[in-house]
């Protein structure tokens, strides 16, 4: 670098940086504070000077994303880095960092995605805080430590993964494919939850095949349980895509209609009734269904159940292959 041409200003600058790296690095040596844990993907420590936004650094942090040192440039500025984080991350990177400039955090702490040059991404965890200020109290200088934590974060992103599938096994019932009925109860309260606050509508259907012990008795288990999943799946087709279809229990089904008083409720259980009785079932069985809907007022979830099931029982008793609500 050719301080030469360098006007008195820059040169002070120049000096003021140097001096305020130097006396961190005394500091830290001194105090036994460099942080210098033997922690996998520890790629060492940097300095950040904020009034000449130079970044001083371990070579490891540039190395690791793929590039040389020769590739690295003579003054290394914050946007180096910050240039080359993933989209996703780049803002809470930069909150974080905004947060404990301004005093809102004791330290500025980032988990984020980086760029390397081959245009993969690897995640740094990145630490630090502010250890000079001038007499005003304004941040001047930040001194920090990163590590790389991709291999940590792809066992915690396939852990979360399995977790999601273990969750969703325990919600879904497997002979449908469908919601089961802790998945549909809690639902169905969120569901209550939102429109008690929103005032908007809600409804729930339960469906019911009429006959099934005969279809079980006449045709045997393995054909029940395919119609089970020949309907669960109609029922999946006919609804919109915000609703939540589920086994109930047993040949009983429920269908949770956010957004839809009892006529579009009703509306779209007559196209579920109308698609079953339409469909060619194994061994040519014949299939119906009925149905009762329960609009929402002020109800519980027990209680919005009930308001459904009572229609569902008067549909059964009016002669079965309809809808009442």
């Amino acid at each position: 670098m050719d301080y030469l041409a360098f006007s008195k200003e820059q040169l002070l600058d120049v000096i003021s940086d140097l001096t305020m790296l130097n006396e961190q690095l005394l500091f830290e040596s001194n105090q036994e504070t460099k942080l210098n844990y033997s922690w996998s993907g520890n790629l060492g420590h940097w300095y950040w000077s904020i009034k000449s936004n130079k970044v001083t650094f371990n070579p490891l942090k540039i190395t690791t994303l793929g590039f040389s040192e020769d590739e690295v440039p003579s003054n290394v500025t914050y946007q180096v880095f910050t240039d080359r984080i993933h989209p996703d991350d780049y803002q809470t990177t930069m909150d974080a960092m905004l947060a404990h400039l301004y005093g809102k955090a004791l330290v500025y702490e980032a988990e984020y995605r980086i760029r390397c040059k081959d245009g993969e991404y690897r995640w740094y965890y990145d630490r630090g805080r502010i250890t000079r200020r001038d007499p005003k109290g304004k941040p001047l200088f930040l001194a920090g430590i990163v590590f790389d934590i991709t291999d940590r974060k792809a066992r915690q992103i396939e852990l979360e993964r399995i977790n999601l599938e273990l969750s969703e096994k325990t919600m879904t019932d497997e002979l449908t494919q469908l919601k089961n009925q802790r998945a549909l109860i809690e639902h169905l309260k969120n569901e209550i939850e939102r429109a008690h606050g929103s005032k908007e509508k809600l409804s729930v259907l339960m469906l019911d095949i009429d006959d099934f012990k005969k279809i079980n008795d006449r045709h045997g288990h393995v054909v029940g349980d395919t119609v089970l999943a020949d309907v669960a799946a109609i029922i999946s087709r006919s609804i919109r895509s915000k609703d939540m279809a589920g086994r109930y229990g047993g040949e009983e089904f429920m269908v949770i209609f956010p957004d839809a008083d009892a006529n579009i409720a009703a509306g779209i259980a007559d196209r579920i009734l109308k698609s079953v009785e339409a469909f060619s079932f194994q061994e040519n069985v014949r299939v119906t269904l009925s149905g009762g809907v329960g609009e929402y007022s002020t109800e519980s979830v027990p209680e919005l159940i009930d308001k459904a099931d009572k229609n569902l029982y008067e549909a059964k008793r009016s002669g079965k292959n309809r809808v009442i609500g």
